[in-house]
């Protein structure tokens, strides 16, 4: 049972829905060239138009409104805002979003505002990107810049989302922008983007922000086998995935097995920067990862392998709620006092469907994945963690990055041809849910 307080949300993020790329003064981003390059997108998509939301933004809002839902979490493109990246703000583009937080409110909503989901200018990646610690300083300036035009009605800030997303799929492996395979590397691009979240928190503050947080992606990592091997591999892949994150964001230090590789890069400072008061924990999760030796000649020392025994999404990604509320306790248990309260910030699913004869779309699949993923947070609540809400992921299909627009995450049906938005059976599900906590029924 939740708590009658615990907050129902529901997350986007700026290049996946809002379009309009090239319009009212933006500037291009890394995934606005990453989606130009043959091979890069499943579906050859892009997020040129996507569900088109810098043009309908109101009729998304009429649609949140109806959900219920207590929060809403977008993020604010960058390339909008700087379409440098750096110097003078493009008036529209903050504009938009300063519309958007009042009509988010206006909804009786309460915003919860990614300031960066990974779409960079082009112009900074062009100098290095996240590779060159200059683009923490552009990177301080901007949420500076946003702050001091939102923060007195955002409830809460999330500098960077996923960064260990960004670091390994944008930088270790190349299967996410800017493209670059350059395996480990890109550990100077994780440590950037933990002090560019640092000096972030910072800048919002000063802005008059009263809840910073982040949005870090987590999932319990299990070994393939008893194999020594496979054990080593999947700790070094935990200190990599969640390790590498969580510590110094709350401990002020890398994992011990990590810190020697990165300590060449690391200025007097740093950690103390990155370690800034968090008040609030975001996890993103959605499945488990299971992790074992490689051969001796790989370029790595660690293979992905296969989650068996669960059902699977239209990724392929393993439905494994339990491992959720597994990590949630180890989570706790870990870093006990280190812990702020904790926000799912985003959980979600991608299954195929289309609106039936009658206008239906009956994606039972995804009301039952976010049921089992609330029941695990409701069991980690029992035994002590203090879990504040649930963001579902998304509230609108979306591009989805490289699987492009065929993967659908959304409450809502989107029609990338027409635009027309269908809420689906999980749309009501939720919005019924989340009525009958509040009122304090199960």
């Amino acid at each position: 049972m939740l708590p009658a307080d615990f907050r129902f949300g529901t997350a986007t993020s700026a290049y996946q829905i809002e379009g309009a790329v090239t319009e009212d003064g933006r500037g291009r981003s890394v995934w606005d060239t990453f989606c130009a390059e043959p091979g890069r997108i499943a579906d050859g998509s892009s997020g040129a138009v996507a569900a088109d939301h810098y043009h309908r933004a109101d009729e998304d809002l009429r649609l949140l409104k109806r959900l219920g839902a207590g929060g809403y979490r977008f993020s604010v493109a960058w390339p909008r805002v700087q379409p440098s990246g750096s110097g003078p703000v493009n008036h529209r583009g903050l504009d938009f979003y300063d519309r958007l937080v009042d009509d988010v409110l206006g909804a009786g909503v309460q915003p919860m505002v990614t300031l960066f989901h990974w779409d960079l200018p082009q112009a900074l990646e062009d100098d290095g990107g996240w590779l060159n610690r200059a683009t923490v300083e552009r990177f301080a300036e901007y949420a500076a810049v946003v702050g001091e035009r939102l923060a007195d009605r955002v409830e809460h800030w999330i500098p960077i989302a996923s960064p260990n997303v960004l670091t390994m799929r944008g930088y270790g492996n190349g299967s996410y922008a800017p493209g670059k395979a350059l395996m480990f590397e890109a550990l100077p691009v994780a440590h950037h983007l933990l002090v560019a979240h640092g000096r972030a928190a910072i800048a919002l503050r000063a802005a008059g922000a009263t809840s910073v947080g982040c949005a870090n992606n987590h999932a319990p990592v299990w070994p393939a086998s008893d194999d020594d091997a496979d054990v080593g591999a999947s700790k070094l892949f935990d200190a990599l995935w969640n390790g590498m994150y969580l510590e110094p964001m709350l401990l002020g230090r890398y994992p011990m097995d990590l810190a020697p590789l990165l300590e060449y890069m690391v200025q007097d400072g740093d950690m103390a920067t990155i370690r800034q008061p968090l008040d609030f924990y975001g996890v993103n999760y959605y499945s488990p990862l299971r992790v074992g030796a490689a051969p001796e000649d790989s370029e790595s020392p660690f293979d992905l392998r296969e989650v068996m025994g669960y059902p699977t999404t239209d990724l392929d990604w393993p439905v494994v709620p339990d491992a959720l509320r597994e990590w949630l306790i180890m989570f706790r248990a870990r870093l006990r006092a280190a812990v702020p309260p904790i926000y799912i910030t985003e959980s979600g699913c991608a299954y195929r469907g289309e609106p039936d004869e009658n206008g239906v779309v009956d994606d039972q699949a995804q009301i039952d994945y976010h049921a089992a993923h609330l029941t695990a947070v409701a069991e980690a609540v029992r035994r002590g963690v203090d879990v504040r809400g649930y963001y579902a992921w998304s509230l609108l299909d979306n591009f989805e990055w490289a699987a492009g627009l065929s993967a659908r995450f959304g409450l809502v049906h989107v029609d990338y041809e027409t635009q027309v938005r269908t809420p689906k059976r999980s749309f009501q599900w939720y919005a019924d849910l989340a009525a009958a906590i509040r009122a304090g029924n199960d």
